[in-house]
């Protein structure tokens, strides 16, 4: 079967999944595998779940008119993606970087959302199986999407790019994350790069944070820039405050203060790009600073909590040094009598992991707390003098030993350690 064909069946049931738990009537089904997990064992079980179709690379026992065969399921889920995002002549905007890239593909949406139809990625479905399922979804009445990619590896961005095809693009950063897969600083930026690469070879449009020189060189020769920061550049705006949330003032064009649910002055890019990408979609500053204000943060990123009378600043959804440099240096900034650091160990890091580790106990080292404790990972490998507990639930049965009153949290790790737990 041709992707054409398929296109059509797709376009008679336009809704697919991956996962069996999730189906619903009329889904297609793509059977895909893994090291782990071969799903094609379980399309007759999508069928019986009314599955409209299933899409498998092994042939069943019995053939079944409902169940299609093909090379690779996930290449065919990529290049059914490609169809489908050839017929859509709309703006695609892609979003990726080491910090930040959640919470600003939020803030993106958010934004055009107030004027357009706009279709985004889903929780945290941005990766080779996720991405092509986000561009899936976006439904024909689209007049925007926003797509959010991840990657640890280099070429990993380059082949989202081949089908997601963004017409603008957005690299938050590129710091200290994923080192193993991508060999180093550098490899994280050549990474992140082909972000670039690709608009730089299409004609497209980038958002770039002027404050970072490094984006100054990655970003040249791409046909369009629009910068964004806090000087020099077409949008720029000023941290007012950070405390207890994030408030800017847009110095560019007509005064606009935005005042936000977030936490910590390292949103203030995000805050920032959010705004030049709504400026330049000709989105109304009303609208935009009605959507940044109405915008709050959940699933653990840098979400303020009360508890009685303690406060806890919860980012446990992910972590890596530059992340966790900012978020310490933030929190240290808060003014606040007795506060607290339950940190969880940074994942992916390769060789240079213990030497992060350490670096991040000699920056905590810096400043006065009431407590530190560090848990797992390789926090558990060097010496420090501070708490240290093998996993979260550890960390928990601390926790609630202890009696804190009036006292400010910050509780951020890796999401291996899950550090949310600690408030369970």
């Amino acid at each position: 079967m041709t992707i054409e064909q398929l296109y059509k069946i797709y376009q008679q049931y336009p809704s697919v999944q991956t996962d069996t738990r999730t189906l619903k009537d009329g889904d297609i089904f793509f059977a895909l595998k893994g090291p782990n997990f071969n799903a094609n064992q379980f399309a007759e079980k999508a069928l019986a779940a009314g599955a409209a179709y299933a899409v498998v690379d092994e042939a069943p026992a019995t053939p079944n008119d409902r169940i299609i065969v093909v090379d690779d399921v996930l290449n065919t889920l990529q290049q059914l993606a490609k169809y489908h995002r050839q017929q859509l002549n709309i703006p695609f905007v892609a979003i990726t970087g080491s910090n930040g890239k959640t919470t600003t593909k939020e803030l993106v949406y958010t934004v055009l959302a107030t004027t357009y139809t706009t279709y985004t990625t889903q929780g945290n479905l941005n990766n080779h199986i996720g991405v092509p399922l986000t561009i899936l979804r976006v439904k024909p009445d689209a007049e925007i999407a926003v797509i959010e990619m991840g990657a640890n590896h280099q070429k990993e961005i380059a082949s989202y790019c081949e089908y997601t095809l963004p017409t603008h693009g957005i690299i938050t950063n590129a710091g200290k994350a994923h080192l193993e897969g991508f060999g180093g600083v550098e490899g994280v930026r050549k990474g992140k790069g082909e972000l670039y690469d690709y608009l730089r070879a299409n004609n497209g449009t980038a958002f770039v944070m002027w404050d970072y020189d490094y984006l100054h060189d990655m970003s040249k020769g791409i046909p369009t820039i629009i910068k964004y920061g806090t000087a020099n550049a077409d949008v720029t705006g000023q941290l007012i405050k950070s405390e207890p949330f994030l408030e800017v003032n847009i110095t560019s064009g007509s005064p606009l203060t935005i005042q936000t649910q977030l936490v910590g002055a390292y949103n203030l890019p995000n805050v920032l790009v959010a705004v030049a990408v709504g400026k330049h979609f000709n989105v109304a500053d009303s609208q935009i600073k009605k959507a940044i204000e109405g915008y709050a943060p959940s699933n653990s990123r840098s979400q303020l909590i009360e508890k009685g009378d303690n406060k806890f600043i919860l980012d446990a959804y992910n972590a890596n040094p530059s992340s966790m440099k900012a978020a310490i240096e933030n929190f240290a900034a808060i003014q606040a009598g007795n506060k607290v650091l339950m940190l969880g160990a940074m994942a992916e890091l390769g060789p240079e992991s213990l030497q992060e580790h350490q670096q991040i106990v000699t920056l905590i080292q810096q400043y006065p707390w009431q407590s530190v404790v560090l848990v797992g990972g390789d926090f558990m490998k060097i010496d420090h003098p501070f708490i240290r507990k093998e996993n979260s639930l550890q960390a928990g049965e601390w926790f609630r030993e202890q009696t804190f009153h009036n006292t400010f949290f910050l509780i951020k790790g890796s999401r291996s350690m899950q550090m949310e737990k600690v408030l369970n």
